[in-house]
């Protein structure tokens, strides 16, 4: 046990000087991808979603190739795994809410 309490500092050491470059890295792009959008894009937004609704309503969506209708359920898997975490926090527990 005593080992151990030599080697934790320099293990604690070694791993913040590896994750400095990621943590970076992560920073660089957070600032850029998660911020909500401007005004001025908004109508590229509302464009955007009336071309996903015209496709919809078109039957265009059943000429999507595999790749891509991967991608899109893995990202509505994501959105939709986002928000039940949002909600067991909002709620404060796993299962019901507080009454």
């Amino acid at each position: 046990m005593a080992s151990l309490g030599s080697k934790l500092p320099v293990m604690m050491k070694g791993l913040v000087e590896s994750s400095k470059p990621k943590l970076a890295t992560f920073v660089k792009y957070a600032k850029v991808e998660l911020v909500p959008p401007k005004m001025s894009e908004m109508p590229e937004v509302m464009a955007g979603f009336g071309r996903l609704m015209r496709s919809a309503k078109s039957g265009a969506w059943r000429h999507t190739p595999v790749r891509e209708a991967w991608l899109n359920s893995l990202v509505a898997a994501e959105i939709y795994f986002c928000f039940c975490i949002g909600e067991c926090i909002g709620k404060g527990s796993i299962l019901g809410y507080q009454v």
